[in-house]
C-alpha cells in the first residue's frame, strides 16, 4: 500500500507539474505587455525578419506539437511517459536505499562473532542495517542452532532462499516500465495509422491529390510517432539504469553471502576447540 501511494504521489507531481507548466504559459501569453501590440502595427516585413531572428524556446515547441498532435494519442503517451517515470523513480529510491557498504557489515560481523556477544551480537548488527544483504544475514542467524549439527547447510539454504525473494522485490515494477516502453511506441504507430487515414479520408472528400489536403493528416502521424519513440526512449534508459543497479546489487549480495559463511565456519571451528 505504502508503494501504490508513493507511485500515485510521484506521477501526482509529474503530472501536475507539467499541467502548471502549460498554464503558466497561456497565463503569459495572455498578459503580453502593450509593446508586443506595437510591434504587432510595423511593417510587414520588419516583423518577418524579427520573427526569423527570434528563436522558438524549446518548452513553446513541444507544447505547440503536443496540440498539434492530436489531444488523445499525444496525452496517452504523456500518461505512459508519467506511470514509467514514476516506477523508475521510486525503484531508483528504492535501490539506493538497498545499497550496503558489506565490507564494513562484514567486518562488524566478525567482530561480533569473535567476542562475548556470539551471534546474537551479529543478530542485532544485521537487525540495524538496512537492505538486502543485511537482511539475508538475519535470516540465515535466525536459523542457526549452535547444538545442532550440520546446520551450516540449512543456514545456507535459508540464504538462497530468502537471497530469491529479496531479488524478486528490487525487480518488481520493471516489468511495468518495460510495458509503457512497449505501448508509446504502439501509440506512436497508432496515431500514424489514424493520421495517413486522415489524409486518404481528405483526398477522397476532395477528389484530387494536393499537398494541402495531406499535410495536415501526415504531420499528426509523424509527431505521435516521434512522441511515442521519445517516451519509449526516455524509460528505455532508466530501465537499463535499474536493471543494472539489480545486477550490481546482486553480484554484492552473492560475494557477501559466500564471505558471511566463510565468517560462519570459522565460528564453528573456534567454538569446537
Amino acid at each position: 500500500m505504502k508503494k501504490l501511494f508513493s507511485l500515485l504521489a510521484i506521477s501526482g507531481m509529474l503530472f501536475f507539474g507539467s499541467a502548471n507548466a502549460f498554464a503558466q504559459e497561456e497565463q503569459a501569453q495572455d498578459q503580453e505587455p502593450a509593446t508586443e501590440q506595437v510591434a504587432e502595427q510595423a511593417p510587414a516585413s520588419t516583423q518577418v525578419v524579427q520573427d526569423q531572428a527570434e528563436e522558438v524556446p524549446i518548452h513553446k515547441a513541444i507544447k505547440t506539437k503536443f496540440i498539434e498532435g492530436g489531444a488523445g494519442f499525444m496525452a496517452s503517451v504523456l500518461i505512459c511517459l508519467i506511470l514509467g517515470l514514476a516506477i523508475a523513480i521510486e525503484r531508483i529510491i528504492y535501490l539506493g536505499l538497498a545499497s550496503t557498504n558489506t565490507k564494513k557489515l562484514l567486518n562488524k560481523i566478525e567482530e561480533a562473532l569473535n567476542g562475548e556477544g556470539g551471534i546474537e551480537a551479529a543478530k542485532e548488527i544485521c537487525r540495524d542495517t538496512r537492505g538486502p544483504v543485511a537482511s539475508i544475514f538475519t535470516q540465515g542467524l535466525e536459523r542457526y542452532n549452535e547444538d545442532k549439527e550440520g546446520n551450516l547447510e540449512f543456514v545456507e539454504k535459508s540464504i538462497v532462499s530468502y537471497g530469491s525473494v529479496q531479488m524478486g522485490q528490487m525487480e518488481s515494477g520493471v516489468t511495468w516500465i518495460n510495458l509503457f516502453i512497449a505501448l508509446s511506441p504502439m501509440l506512436g504507430f497508432m496515431g500514424t495509422v489514424i493520421g495517413m487515414i486522415q489524409a486518404f479520408d481528405s483526398i477522397e472528400q476532395a477528389g484530387d491529390i494536393s499537398a494541402s489536403l495531406v499535410a495536415a493528416g501526415i504531420k499528426v502521424a509523424l509527431i505521435t510517432t516521434v512522441s511515442g519513440l521519445v517516451a519509449a526512449i526516455i524509460l528505455q534508459v532508466f530501465c537499463n539504469y535499474i536493471l543494472t543497479k539489480i545486477e550490481a546489487i546482486t553480484n554484492d549480495m552473492e560475494d557477501a553471502s559466500i564471505s558471511f559463511m566463510d565468517l560462519l565456519v570459522k565460528y564453528e571451528e573456534n567454538k569446537s576447540k
